[in-house]
Formats: structure tokens, C-alpha cells, sequence
């Protein structure tokens, strides 16, 4: 039986406002691996006709915070998720509805565990951002932490 992660949309447009506001949508969710979608939309383009860099950077540093809510979404009472720091690499102008694939660097079990010996994890989230046609427009690895609730 496989884990239900039905929930991590709704969530993320109530914890994240921004993600309702832009119209992210998330049409693949598992618990190591999530999609999200940016639609193209004019006010959020840039001067040469493609989504702004802004919203490449959002849309997968969304789809990273979604995949962290997936894979530790049992252990928020013991810890918040944070980022750490990311970064970004534009490879190609972007034309169109991005989809950015976010996918967990490491284990969940492995950060779970690091976080109950005492130590407070960090893990990369790989997201590859691409355009309507499938053409890889951006890159970019979010690494996160789990900060121990006090």
C-alpha cells in the first residue's frame, strides 16, 4: 500500500499563499518526487516574452517545499522544515507553463534519523525546470533543513 499524499496541494496553497496566488498546480505527488506547474500568464513574463526569472525561481523552490512536506509531512510536530540556501542556473529562455520536478536528495529515512540522533539535517532537492515542449530551461538544488521544535 502506498502513502497518500493527496493533501500536499491544498497545503501548500494555505501555507504558502503565493503558490495560490501565482496558480501553481501539483500534478504528480509522491513522497521523494513532486511536479508543480506555473501557468504562462502576461503579467508574469519578462521582456522577451517568457516567464520571468522570478517566477522560475518559485516555481521550483515551490515544487522543493512540496516535496518536503510529502516526504516529512509525520514529523512536523517534532521539527520545521527551513531552507538553507539554493541555487539556481538558467540554461535556456523559458517560453510557456513551466513545470519544475522537484526530486529529495537523500532518504527521508536517513534525515529522519540524523534528526532524532540530535543533529539538525540538511538535504538538496534537485528541481529541473522545463517549458511547454520538455526543453530543460533551469536547474536549481534547494537544500533544506529540519530545525528540532523547542
Amino acid at each position: 500500500m502506498s502513502a497518500d499524499y493527496s493533501f500536499v496541494p491544498d497545503a501548500m496553497k494555505r501555507a504558502v499563499p503565493w503558490v495560490k496566488t501565482m496558480g501553481v498546480e501539483f500534478p504528480e505527488v509522491a513522497g521523494d518526487r513532486v511536479v508543480a506547474e506555473l501557468p504562462d500568464r502576461e503579467e508574469l513574463r519578462n521582456h522577451v516574452g517568457g516567464p520571468h526569472a522570478a517566477m522560475m525561481f518559485g516555481v521550483a523552490e515551490t515544487a522543493s517545499g512540496a516535496v518536503v512536506m510529502a516526504a516529512f509531512t509525520d514529523h512536523t510536530d517534532k521539527a520545521t522544515p527551513l531552507v538553507v540556501r539554493s541555487e539556481i542556473t538558467y540554461k535556456k529562455v523559458a517560453m510557456g507553463t513551466l513545470r519544475a520536478e522537484a526530486v529529495l536528495g537523500r532518504p527521508a529515512a536517513d534525515v529522519v534519523a540524523e534528526l532524532a540522533s540530535g543533529t539538525r539535517p540538511e538535504f538538496p532537492v534537485g528541481v529541473t525546470i522545463t517549458n511547454a515542449e520538455g526543453v530543460t530551461t533551469g536547474e536549481m538544488t534547494v537544500v533544506w533543513t529540519l530545525r528540532p521544535n523547542r
